[in-house]
């Protein structure tokens, strides 16, 4: 199905994005990390994860047993020595998972090199999304991009509704409405259709997209994406 995980050759330094880019990444990997339902709540990225505790318990939710608790250290630490101690465990599990680290320290993740972050959380969420996909699994084979289209339509359809996605790229998922209709046709009930514009405009879109998340983390779901990414 395409969802293939490769060594690549790309150094760390390509994956880092320019400083402008900071903001709207932080809130998307700050969206995941809250989506998991780890037991610290993440307000501020690049603070909340400077001793390393936030980033072994996502590694956790990740790939269950990943960690060994018994080495880590709980905050609050007071200690300096303790917060590099964990954030060296977290570089090492990640090279174990094959992500690249080259000349990155646990003490980066510490002083808070926001772009040292950025691209150990982007390699996490990949990780994340590219296993749980390739998890998924219809008849014992892996499902396939045309497949998860197909029953992504065919939930909505029983539901009775019309909406169709004609594909992950179609222009017509900016409005929302095909997400809350498969959310709602998932657990019915889960939207208030009063709170749901039609999504004509730039703002009733944003509104829609901003609802489709609430609604998903409602149900439990892990989010990968912010409203803006369903708008454009």
């Amino acid at each position: 199905n395409g969802l293939t995980i490769e060594h690549s050759s790309v150094s760390f330094a390509e994956m880092i994005e320019d400083d402008e880019q900071d903001s709207r990444e932080e809130r998307a990997y700050r969206m995941w990390i809250n989506s998991l339902g780890i037991e610290t709540y993440v307000n501020n990225l690049f603070e909340d994860v400077r001793d390393g505790w936030v980033l072994l318990e996502v590694l956790e939710k990740v790939k269950s047993g990943i960690v060994n608790w018994k080495q880590a250290s709980k905050p609050p630490i007071k200690m300096p020595f303790k917060k590099v101690e964990n954030c060296n465990r977290v570089i090492e599990i990640g090279k174990s998972m094959q992500f690249s680290l080259v000349n990155v320290a646990g003490n980066d993740i510490v002083q808070g090199n926001k772009k040292l972050i950025l691209a150990y959380l982007w390699q996490l969420m990949r990780y994340h999304a590219l296993h749980m996909l390739m998890n998924l699994k219809l008849k014992g084979k892996e499902v396939s991009d045309a497949e998860i289209l197909a029953w992504a339509n065919s939930k909505v359809k029983e539901a009775g509704k019309e909406s169709v996605m004609q594909s992950f790229k179609d222009k017509n998922l900016s409005t929302g409405i095909f997400f809350l209709e498969l959310l709602d046709a998932i657990k019915r009930g889960v939207v208030n259709w009063r709170m749901v514009a039609r999504g004509k405009t730039d703002e009733e879109k944003k509104e829609n997209a901003s609802y489709v998340i609430s609604v998903a983390r409602k149900l439990g779901c892990s989010i990968f994406l912010l409203w803006d990414d369903i708008v454009e």
